[in-house]
């Protein structure tokens, strides 16, 4: 179930970067920290943080999505549509990855973790269920910019 959640949610992150132009995935409402596309990387690489990383593995994707969309940053200066396409193709596929090698049983080894919410992640099955929430907040705040779109 978990997995099937977090496609449809990837998915629709997929459809904002489609039918948004980069105008609009770089809009930040009055109000607002980040921009969209801030959003939806950070929700890429945040997943990526709480099962590779804190199972002291190296993560799939490029670690430069650490340096721009971990937690703690800030939207950077507009990025090329290479890199809206860059973040868009990691979506799904880094998910699908990250299912395999849960099925595989790649994750033996667990760092404990304590989110900004005060929740204590102990395994990765657990910092997969914690990513769901994580995903629905920021979910929240891209449709609510989305709203603000001019």
């Amino acid at each position: 179930m978990i997995f099937q959640v977090t496609k449809f949610n990837r998915t629709t992150l997929s459809f904002f970067l489609e039918e948004l132009t980069p105008e609009q995935l770089f809009f930040t409402p009055k109000g607002f920290k980040n921009n969209i596309l801030w959003n939806i990387g950070h929700i890429l690489i945040t997943e990526q943080m709480l099962t590779y990383s804190l199972s002291g593995l190296k993560i799939p994707v490029d670690k430069k999505f650490v340096t721009l969309y971990g937690k703690g940053t800030f939207p950077q200066t507009e990025v090329s549509q290479d890199a809206i396409n860059d973040i868009k193709k990691h979506l799904i596929t880094a998910n699908k990855q990250t299912q395999i090698d849960l099925k595989k049983g790649t994750f033996k080894t667990y760092n404990k973790y304590e989110t900004s919410t005060g929740i204590t992640l102990n395994n990765v099955e657990e910092a997969l269920q914690f990513n769901l929430f994580h995903e629905g907040i920021h979910l929240g705040i891209i449709l609510s910019i989305k709203k603000l779109l001019v």
